[in-house]
């Protein structure tokens, strides 16, 4: 008798490592495009920023959550990752994400997705942290008056990919003219200030889960990364964002 193996078919979470790095791949090639074609009609320097501010870099990222949040059972019409991404603010009239999930008038999901290429590591630094801190105050705050459906508290991701290399791995001093810093942020580089500043997020729960990524450009257009904290590892984030989901689904299925 011939024995036929089953075999379980594979899902995105299973395979996660396989495509993070796709998705790394092609934050790198999608800069590297958006840089060749600024520089072949402008300074480098515009170049550079127009590199920054293309705004699909991070579209692998956001096309990976897409389809874990399907296999989690969210009919793809809920998630929004290209347009209707605005949402209402407490303190600003609105603020524009980079990736929902809104079910029936409820909000499931919502996620902050951002990235960081040198030379300007600390002015960068400065503002991603209190655009990060900014934008989990306003949301939470209108949940608390009833913004976004019925009450059921909606998840919060931050996502953060660090290009890797020398400027960011460096020791970087601070300034005390009054008080003395955190002595962990003594001689932190901004790799370290990075990864610090994700695990307080959640820490202090502004975010639900929240995923640090490194990755040189050079090899980066090869699919590799680094996860220099277990505790922001991208499997970890993506199974707190699918429980979410799949917890959300299953009351939607009771009704």
């Amino acid at each position: 008798m011939l024995l036929v193996a089953m075999i379980e078919p594979t899902t995105v979470l299973s395979d996660l490592p396989r495509h993070v790095g796709e998705a790394v791949r092609f934050y790198w090639e999608t800069r590297a495009k958006q840089l060749a074609k600024q520089t072949g009609s402008g300074p480098k320097d515009q170049g550079l920023r127009s590199a920054v501010t293309g705004g699909a870099q991070m579209g692998g990222f956001v096309e990976l959550l897409t389809r874990l949040v399907i296999e989690a059972g969210v009919d793809r019409r809920h998630i929004y990752c290209q347009d209707s991404l605005e949402l209402p603010g407490y303190f600003r009239p609105t603020k524009q994400w980079d990736f929902l999930v809104v079910v029936r008038g409820q909000l499931v999901a919502a996620l902050e997705a951002k990235s960081q290429v040198g030379p300007s590591f600390s002015n960068n630094f400065n503002n991603r942290t209190e655009e990060a801190m900014g934008s989990a105050l306003d949301l939470w705050t209108a949940f608390r008056e009833n913004a976004f459906g019925t009450g059921v508290r909606p998840w919060l991701g931050y996502l953060f990919l660090l290009e890797d290399c020398p400027r960011s791995r460096a020791a970087v001093g601070v300034k005390e003219p009054h008080f003395k810093v955190f002595e962990e942020f003594r001689d932190a580089s901004y790799a370290k200030r990075y990864e610090l500043f994700c695990r307080r997020l959640v820490l202090e729960r502004h975010y639900d889960s929240a995923a640090f990524l490194l990755s040189e450009a050079k090899t980066g257009l090869k699919g590799k990364y680094s996860e220099p904290a277990a505790d922001l590892a991208f499997q970890k984030f993506a199974q707190s964002l699918v429980a979410q989901v799949a917890a959300f689904s299953g009351r939607i299925q009771q009704l």
